[in-house]
C-alpha cells in the first residue's frame, strides 16, 4: 500500500492529498497541537516537527514511506528537514520497499530578476535576495541526499500559488487589494490544483534529479490581476498606485525586486501535464463558480 509522507502539511501538500486515488494511506508533519488533531479527524497521521522540535521517533514516523514530499521554507539557519532528519531519510532509501519518489517544493526565487524575461529550469540560479539564497542552498542539499543515498529526489518550482481561500477575490473581499504600478512587471502564478496534478505526474514519472518550473502560460502585472479580480465581484478597483510612492513592507518590497516569466514547457513536454487553469483568468473564474455554487467562500 502506498503511504506518503509530507514534511509540511500545508496548503500544497493537502492539495496533493486530496488528488491521491483510494488506498494510499497519508502522513506527515505540522505545528500544532490544534492542527494535529484536525487531521487525525481526517484520517492523517500527524507528527509534530519545526526548528526547535524534531520528530520525536523519526524511524517509526517515516516507516513504510514509498513517497516523500517536503513543503518546510528554510530559514536562517538552514534546511530544518534536512538539518534535523537528513539521516533519517537517507536510511528509507535500504528499507523494502524504498521510497521510488521524493519532492522538494521550491520557489521560482532561486532565478533572481530577469528584467521581464523568461527562464526555463536550465536558467543560471541568481537569487536576489536571502529568501532566495537560502532556496538555492536548500535544494542543493536534497539534491546531495539523493545522490549520496540514492534516494530519486526532485525539485518543483513554484510561482506564486493561489486557489481555494488565497486568491485576488480573498484580498479584494478583505478590503487588502491594492494595485502598485510598476511598469513592465510581471509575475508568474499557479493554480493549487495544477500544482498537486504536476506532483502527481511526476509521482508516475520519477527522473532523478529534475527541476520541474510549476508555473500557468499567463505571467501578467499583479495590478491587472487585481483589476480583473475586481470586475469579477463587481467592485471599483483601488487607484494605481506609483511604486516609488507604495508604502510596502520591506517583504512586499522585495517581490517587486524580481521581473520574470517562467516557462512550463518541461511539465507539459516531460509529464504530459495539462494544466487545468492556464491563466489567472481561468482560476478566477472557476473560485467564483465554486463560490456560486458554495462550495467555496469568496
Amino acid at each position: 500500500m502506498p503511504r506518503l509522507f509530507c514534511f509540511g502539511l500545508g496548503y500544497s501538500a493537502e492539495a496533493l492529498i486530496a488528488r491521491l486515488p483510494e488506498g494510499w494511506r497519508v502522513a506527515g508533519t505540522c505545528r500544532t497541537e490544534d492542527k494535529r488533531a484536525r487531521l487525525a479527524d481526517r484520517g492523517i497521521e500527524a507528527h509534530l516537527f519545526d526548528r526547535g522540535r524534531p520528530l520525536d521517533a523519526p524511524a517509526s514516523a517515516l516507516a513504510g514511506t514509498t513517497h516523500l514530499l517536503s513543503s518546510v521554507p528554510p530559514d536562517a539557519a538552514g534546511d530544518p528537514v534536512l538539518d534535523h532528519h537528513a539521516t533519517d531519510i537517507a536510511a528509507l532509501a535500504g528499507a523494502k520497499p524504498a521510497p521510488g519518489w521524493v519532492g522538494y517544493l521550491s520557489t521560482t526565487g532561486v532565478y533572481g530578476d530577469r528584467q521581464g524575461g523568461w527562464v526555463d529550469e536550465g536558467a543560471a540560479l541568481r537569487p536576489t535576495g536571502e529568501r532566495g539564497r537560502r532556496r538555492v542552498a536548500a535544494e542543493r542539499g536534497w539534491l546531495d541526499l539523493g545522490r549520496d543515498s540514492g534516494l530519486v529526489v526532485h525539485l518543483f518550482r513554484l510561482a506564486g500559488i493561489y486557489g481555494p481561500g488565497r486568491s485576488a477575490l480573498d484580498t479584494v473581499r478583505r478590503g487588502a487589494a491594492r494595485r502598485i504600478d510598476k511598469p513592465g512587471q510581471v509575475f508568474s502564478r499557479i493554480h493549487v490544483d495544477d500544482i498537486a496534478a504536476v506532483l502527481r505526474a511526476s509521482m508516475a514519472r520519477p527522473d532523478p534529479g529534475t527541476a520541474y518550473n510549476c508555473a500557468d502560460d499567463d505571467p501578467a502585472p499583479p495590478a491587472e490581476v487585481i483589476a480583473h479580480a475586481c470586475a469579477l465581484l463587481g467592485i471599483e478597483p483601488p487607484p494605481l498606485v506609483p511604486f516609488e510612492k507604495a508604502d510596502l513592507s520591506p517583504m512586499a518590497r522585495s517581490f517587486y525586486a524580481d521581473n520574470k516569466r517562467v516557462s512550463n514547457r518541461r511539465i507539459k513536454e516531460d509529464l504530459g501535464v495539462r494544466l487545468a487553469y492556464p491563466g489567472y483568468r481561468d482560476g478566477l473564474a472557476a473560485l467564483m463558480e465554486a463560490a456560486r455554487r458554495g462550495r467555496e467562500p469568496v
